[in-house]
């Protein structure tokens, strides 16, 4: 493995597992404790964390995380015969579609649909709840996949 495609593996491993523990969090605690106030209240802090989230820091790691994977799924592909290329484009594919995909198809309508509604709505505390179900499964899967994304880059630099 050249230093490039190491340094490239380092930096996306440790972006997986960053990206992984947030979304880890999100699903244990943030969202268990969201969901014990009034349905009104967790679903206005919710869509602040929605609005608050779309900042550099967090985006930049997540985007460039995803943009780090599509070029070592690149690399593995182009030298396939590599010893850690199965591991570089597992890796990738668990990232980009478990965790990017999984975020574009169904966390992020979700966030739309919940910016969209009034926490003093007559229907808001029922929305409230099949969101806060829906959204934590996604997460869980999201979290899963950053984890696993982060293991098998783990095994394609383990001597």
């Amino acid at each position: 493995m050249s230093v490039f495609v190491s340094i490239l593996t380092i930096a996306a491993l440790l972006g997986a597992a960053l990206v992984g523990g947030i979304f880890f969090a999100f699903s244990n605690f943030i969202m268990r404790a969201l969901a014990s106030v009034p349905s009104p209240a967790g679903l206005q802090a919710m869509q602040s964390i929605n609005i608050k989230v779309l900042n550099p820091g967090f985006l930049g790691l997540f985007m460039g995380t995803a943009l780090i994977f599509v070029v070592l799924a690149s690399v593995a592909l182009l030298d396939w015969s590599a010893a850690q290329s199965p591991y570089l484009l597992g890796a990738a594919v668990a990232y980009l579609g478990g965790t990017w995909g999984v975020t574009v198809r169904g966390n992020v309508p979700l966030n739309d649909q919940l910016a969209r509604q009034a926490p003093e709505g007559p229907d808001s505390e029922q929305i409230w709840n099949d969101y806060v179900e829906g959204w934590t499964r996604l997460n869980s899967q999201r979290t899963g996949a950053s984890i696993l994304a982060a293991f098998l880059l783990h095994m394609a630099i383990w001597p």
